[in-house]
């Protein structure tokens, strides 16, 4: 949240402490429902899975593990003395409008991959009182990194040719210890699979599945040099917008697309819109999803299938709420244009 406007922000906490209901909404009826692109890496044709995997088009989420946020732990790191000062006053009022801002995501780790998502955005955190754990956190702190880790796994474990991302981008409160403790989950985790950092132009999916590697891990911290199956957070740029207008959202990402360096890397567009104090405001009680997502997804969905991937073009796509449109479904078939690409020139 921004800084600017707290005083309005209080007054309008006054107004509307005790109007919150502690009933959540009613999951979305098509939620978890089949596992449409359980396997699409694996159904790709020979021609796409030889390509780099930087020039293919992978679907990917926000603040992926904000399905399940924990109302009753404290105030993260994360935020402002601010937020933390006023979820002091307004208690567990507050935090519930907390978590309506903090969830970015509705589908668990496995509903996400069955559904086809490959990217995974990362925030990590110790806890008080708990140095000697580690927690994803957004505001308030989330589940266990160890859980997650978990589950993630047992899907790769029944699906041997789909590969993920994991992007640990954001570390709160974190030592030396901290860190080398998650590295070590990590190789616990996945061992085998993780694949060691290598030139971008090398991975592609025959290439992973060759070596039988699944896990591609980018860790922004310098202890990331250390190990050979950590990828630097560099070769991961996912250049921000930062706004609220889903017209400046799209001018941003087709600047950052037209930048993006044509070798080295891979490429993160976020098709995500970030609240300010005033939005969170007006829409204090709906939440991130009602007031902000669902009704700027046209626009935003409409510059996705607008894109094409390839050597100049988009990689990784995020979104938030992902199962609220064909967003997954969307992101996959733009690799189709690469088939009809290569089917003309008569490389199939």
């Amino acid at each position: 949240m921004a800084g600017a406007g707290w005083s309005w922000l209080v007054r309008a906490m006054l107004q509307l402490r005790g109007s919150l209901s502690p009933q959540e909404p009613d999951p979305d009826p098509e939620r978890g429902s089949g596992s449409p692109h359980a396997d699409w890496m694996g159904n790709l044709p020979h021609s796409l899975s030889a390509l780099p995997l930087a020039n293919l088009a992978v679907p990917g989420s926000h603040d992926s593990f904000s399905f399940w946020i924990d109302e009753k732990s404290p105030v993260g790191p994360d935020q402002p003395v601010m937020v933390r000062h006023l979820a002091g006053i307004f208690r567990s009022f507050w935090k519930k409008m907390m978590k309506k801002w903090s969830v970015t995501q509705s589908l668990t780790f496995r509903e996400q991959l069955e559904a086809g998502i490959r990217y995974f955005d990362l925030r990590v955190s110790t806890k008080p009182g708990e140095d000697d754990e580690l927690y994803f956190i957004h505001g308030l702190f989330g589940s266990k990194v160890f859980d997650g880790l978990t589950e993630i796994n047992n899907f790769l474990k029944a699906h041997t040719k789909e590969v993920i991302f994991l992007d640990f981008n954001h570390y709160y409160e974190m030592q030396d210890s901290n860190h080398a403790y998650l590295i070590q989950m990590l190789q616990k985790t996945f061992g085998s699979k993780l694949c060691r950092a290598n030139l971008v132009e090398e991975i592609t999916l025959q290439y992973l599945w060759e070596h039988r590697y699944q896990v591609l891990v980018f860790y922004h911290h310098p202890m990331a040099h250390d190990f050979p199956f950590l990828w630097p957070g560099n070769q991961m740029p996912a250049p921000w917008a930062n706004t609220t207008d889903a017209q400046k959202l799209v001018q941003f990402l087709e600047t950052t697309l037209n930048e993006r360096a044509k070798r080295g890397t891979f490429h993160v567009s976020q098709a995500i819109l970030t609240p300010q104090t005033r939005t969170v405001i007006r829409g204090l009680i709906v939440g991130l999803r009602d007031s902000l997502v669902a009704r700027n997804l046209p626009t935003i969905m409409n510059w996705v299938k607008s894109q094409k991937p390839g050597v100049n073009g988009v990689n990784i796509i995020t979104s938030d709420f992902v199962e609220l449109v064909d967003f997954a479904t969307t992101v996959i078939k733009l690799n189709n244009l690469l088939l009809h690409d290569r089917t003309k020139r008569g490389l199939i």
